[in-house]
């Protein structure tokens, strides 16, 4: 399988995306799955989104996009944290 690029967005591209990029990426590492990250603010998102295989946002992404966005927010709250982690996997492995 082919390495995926996955995004992490928050509307700075620093501070809430960092601590979900942090939990997301040992997931995946456990996970076996190869996979390299950036990190943005929401405003590149659309000049980039294609580049990507995936994006988790912290925040609201305004756009229609071909890429996948999934929330991020349950990493932030610890509600849904297990489910979001499914929904990445399955994400990135069909």
């Amino acid at each position: 399988m082919a390495k995926k690029k996955i995004l992490f967005v928050c509307a700075t591209g620093i501070a809430t995306s960092t601590v979900v990029e942090e939990k997301v990426c040992e997931y995946l590492r456990n996970q076996g799955i190869d996979f390299e990250a950036d990190q943005r603010n929401v405003g590149s998102v659309p000049s980039i989104a294609d580049d990507f295989d995936l994006i988790i946002a912290t925040t609201q992404v305004p756009y229609k996009l071909n890429t996948p966005v999934i929330s991020g927010l349950p990493f932030l709250t610890g509600f849904g944290a297990d489910e979001t982690f499914e929904k990445i996997k399955e994400a990135l492995t069909k």
